[in-house]
């Protein structure tokens, strides 16, 4: 796992093809919005979570984010206990965010 500031990670998402983000808040927190083509696994929903994270493939390199960025490093750690080998923490998170931010509705 790795932590990098929002600029190293929206630089690094911007050059990458192998690239998912992935939003690990809860389902109210990404109503307000979510950063483009990214992945929603709430992880408070504990192993419903670690499931949904395990289908998927661990070949791509991983872009996680979540309010804060506390919530998110845990789950770069859960996915590296899973296998994974490439996954990055954004600091901060949708807090310090200052890229593009799309609503689902």
């Amino acid at each position: 796992m790795e932590d990098l500031t929002q600029e190293e990670w929206a630089e690094q998402l911007a050059n990458d093809s192998n690239a998912v983000v992935l939003d690990v808040r809860t389902d109210a927190e990404v109503a307000d919005g979510i950063i483009p083509n990214a992945l929603h696994f709430d992880i408070y929903k504990g192993q419903e979570f670690i499931n949904e994270i395990e289908d998927l493939d661990k070949s791509k390199n991983y872009y996680v984010y979540c309010r804060s960025g506390n919530r998110s490093g845990k789950a770069c750690q859960i996915m590296e206990q899973l296998g994974f080998e490439n996954a990055y923490n954004l600091e901060g998170g949708m807090l310090d965010w200052t890229g593009e931010v799309v609503d689902l509705e």
